[in-house]
């Protein structure tokens, strides 16, 4: 019988649509962006630090809206 209560459960949300990202013991059950900023003194957010998650459709329709477009590369080995 396995023990549940030595399993953590994260609960991340995406910033953009609100969607419940579930990881237990740090494993990702789905995929998603971190965002970690530490404003520097050249900004307006001197000292601020931003985090931010997005789920894999809220990345997706965030960078259709890049001028540039997100540099791709393939892997050629998975882990």
């Amino acid at each position: 019988m396995e023990d549940t209560m030595d399993k953590k459960v994260h609960e991340i949300y995406c910033n953009s649509c609100g969607k419940k990202i579930e990881t237990t013991d740090n494993i990702k059950r789905e995929d998603y962006l971190s965002i970690k900023k530490e404003w520097g003194y050249f900004s307006k957010k001197d000292g601020e630090i931003h985090s931010i998650f997005l789920c894999e459709s809220c990345y997706d329709i965030w960078t259709k809206q890049f001028k540039l477009p997100v540099k791709v590369e393939k892997q050629t080995e998975l882990l």
